[in-house]
């Protein structure tokens, strides 16, 4: 048995949101050895997506220390405060950025392993989001079908493909599906930014307290991402709070939050867009339904679902339809709903264990992305968050000894409490008195 087993293993996760953290911190659990003694170290990028203390208990998941930092913070840390293995959990620029930063923070030096991916359906951006991801020791693929993807994207550009390691989400897991519930619920997965306009969200709320009157036997459920004022990996400029105010709601429907695992508990038909939702609901077999209402089509996401089985319109599911999965579709997904989860991560643990026991340690890290290979695009990437072409924090990059002063902190708290409102209430606004 290698060392890597059997020791204590710190890991740490940075992330930029509430989605992110509860992808990387679950990820780095199903990453480290049983057997192993583990202290789990959170960093937050501060942003304007930081968690609440809400949206962090709700993810559920308890780590030894928790801070919220800079980029340029991070990095010091990462210098002072040695870790075992580095969970990136953020968006691709990010990734980049940190990935430079960190090769030059740590040279040649001993380092930990390196380890990104995705939160969830990989329906955009591909080659733009692999390419920011690559240099990672392990870039992590949720499932066969974008493992492939993955790796055709990396050789196809001539980047090493080696790190793509397929696992599974993290978060699926929960009491499979036995049969319907007193009363049968339908529940609707929101999501932030998918569908982005006043006219197809407000249609889909009427359409789901128009299902409830249909069916004054079922609790209809809207569960929502966020409270008002809270921010997700997406910004959410029209949340359904406040579109539904005013609207007549039978007494069957409701808004609920909370973890998602806990409304699956007592779902009996999933309904969404393109929420990952739809894939843990999958997972426990739970009847679902992703809707065609808007059109298939990448905005929305739902085109990943073809193939699924699961595509159905609000009409058919008024007249009582519920959608069957296609069993090799959702093989191919890595929801597996076959008895396969617990050994999904497997592979990656196996490689994790390698790398830590790898004699000499580990080479610097190599992203595709260079001075020379994107002199045009990179540069760019790496001076948000205040790092030179080099990957060194450039000249007064925000980075803090200590921890804020009570001024920092009530400006802080200002300039985020502007910023929501600027997205929430001035931006809509603009957008439609430019409609006129």
């Amino acid at each position: 048995m290698p060392a890597s087993a059997t020791k204590s293993l710190r890991v740490a996760v940075l992330a930029d949101s509430d989605t992110r953290w509860k992808w990387g911190a679950l990820t780095a659990q199903r990453l480290t050895p049983a057997a192993a003694e583990v202290r789990l170290d959170g960093y937050l990028l501060r942003g304007r997506a930081t968690p609440t203390a809400r949206q962090l208990t709700e993810v559920g998941v308890q780590a030894d220390s928790l801070r919220e930092v800079t980029g340029v913070e991070f990095l010091r840390a990462m210098t002072e405060e040695p870790c075992d293995v580095l969970v990136i959990a953020l968006v691709g620029g990010g990734v980049q950025a940190m990935l430079h930063g960190l090769r030059a923070a740590w040279g040649a030096g001993k380092r930990p392993v390196v380890v990104t991916g995705y939160v969830g359906v990989v329906y955009e951006k591909l080659a733009d989001g692999l390419l920011l991801r690559h240099g990672a020791d392990l870039v992590l693929a949720n499932s066969r079908h974008d493992a492939d993807r993955f790796r055709a994207v990396y050789e196809g550009v001539g980047a090493d493909a080696a790190s793509v390691t397929e696992v599974a989400l993290p978060f699926l897991g929960g009491r499979p599906y036995t049969g319907e519930h007193e009363p049968y619920t339908v529940v609707f997965a929101a999501q932030p930014s998918v569908p982005d306009s006043r006219r197809d969200r407000a249609y889909l709320l009427d359409r789901l307290i128009e299902h409830a009157r249909r069916h004054p036997e079922r609790e209809v459920l809207l569960k929502l991402r966020s409270k008002p004022g809270e921010h997700t990996t997406h910004i959410e400029e029209l949340p359904y709070q406040k579109l539904v105010q005013g609207r007549d709601v039978p007494a069957n429907f409701q808004l609920v939050y909370g973890h998602m695992g806990e409304v699956l508990d007592r779902t009996d038909l999933l309904v969404t867009v393109s929420s990952t939702a739809a894939l843990e609901a999958l997972h426990r077999r739970v009847p679902t339904a992703v809707l065609t209402d808007l059109g298939v089509r990448e905005v929305l996401g739902n085109h990943h679902f073809t193939g699924s089985g699961c595509l159905a319109s609000w009409d058919q599911l008024d007249a009582g339809h519920r959608p069957a999965a296609d069993e090799e579709w959702v093989a191919r997904q890595g929801v597996a709903a076959d008895g396969s989860y617990e050994t999904a991560f497997d592979a990656a643990r196996e490689r994790i264990a390698a790398l830590l026991d790898r004699p000499g340690g580990l080479p610097p890290l190599n992203p595709y992305y260079t001075p020379e290979t994107a002199p045009g695009y990179l540069p760019g990437i790496l001076a948000r968050h205040h790092l030179g072409p080099d990957g060194v924090p450039l000249p007064g990059a925000p980075a803090a000894d200590k921890e804020p002063g009570p001024v920092r902190q009530i400006v802080r708290r200002a300039a985020r409490g502007a910023y929501r409102h600027g997205v929430q209430r001035v931006a809509p606004v603009i957008r439609r008195m430019g409609e006129l």
